[in-house]
């Protein structure tokens, strides 16, 4: 597991139109191993204007080393208050390259999934780039509603894109773990893009599968509803998960927007 930057921050955002638009974001990341796996295998960063979960892929070696080397490279665009999906592109496009020269010595290769938020500029206005890969997610939680603002890279998720099962019977279908999009075995890294406005008393949570496979949205909107801070949130939510079985490892990273 590796982590880059702090766990907790708290940082003050200016924007374009001046200090009346300013607003604060705080976060807290976390995360276990699990009851299950010997070695935890997911990564965080947590490098404004870059937040993002990793979960190298299990059953392959090295796993751990191409979630690394994306949450680095990503965690190497800093300094700045807000970043590009071409800027995201080009540091996933880096870790590629890390990823492969591991991964060619090993009869599977390696590869990993990656999600996450960064801040970036819309017409001078302030949003948040979604960015995803792979079937770890990104949720938000605002005036009382969660959304999956993410949609997974599975198989299981084209089944129910197709009308072939239900939500409810992806959650415990055999194939549930294999993804179709990831981060190595030399294929050009392709990320999934979409933008949400930045809104003061939103929540935003990034997590691997290893918290939802053993939470409900129902469950997790619980713990962001009932939660005064994201640190609290963040236990609360893998506490949960190691208390419905922990079978994997899971990492959560909660964002707050204030004013």
């Amino acid at each position: 597991m590796t982590q880059i930057g702090d766990s907790t921050g708290r940082i003050r955002v200016t924007t374009p139109q001046g200090s009346e638009a300013a607003f604060t974001v705080s976060w807290c990341a976390l995360t276990d191993v699990g009851k299950k796996r010997k070695v935890n295998e997911d990564s965080v960063a947590a490098v404004p204007p870059i937040f993002a979960v990793a979960d190298g892929m299990g059953g392959h070696e090295a796993g751990d080393i191409a979630s690394a080397a994306v949450v680095t490279r990503l965690g190497e665009v800093q300094g700045e208050s807000f970043t590009s999906a071409d800027i995201i592109d080009g540091a996933l496009t880096l870790a590629l390259a890390d990823i492969d020269v591991v991964g060619d010595a090993n009869v599977l290769g390696t590869g990993t999934t990656v999600t996450g938020v960064a801040l970036t500029l819309v017409d001078e206005l302030p949003r948040w780039a979604v960015f995803n890969i792979g079937d770890s997610r990104v949720y938000q939680y605002l005036n009382g509603a969660l959304e999956r603002v993410t949609v997974d890279h599975s198989v299981v998720q084209e089944l129910v894109d197709a009308g072939l099962i239900t939500a409810e019977q992806a959650e415990t279908h055999p194939d549930s773990n294999i993804i179709t999009r990831a981060v190595g075995f030399h294929e050009k890294p392709v990320p999934d893009y979409s933008l949400l406005d930045v809104l003061e008393g939103q929540r935003i949570l990034v997590c691997s599968d290893g918290l939802t496979k053993e939470l409900t949205d129902h469950g997790i909107a619980h713990f962001l509803e009932q939660s005064s801070t994201p640190d609290v949130a963040a236990a609360g939510l893998v506490d949960a998960a190691l208390t419905n079985g922990g079978r994997d490892n899971v990492t959560v990273l909660v964002i707050d927007v204030s004013r």
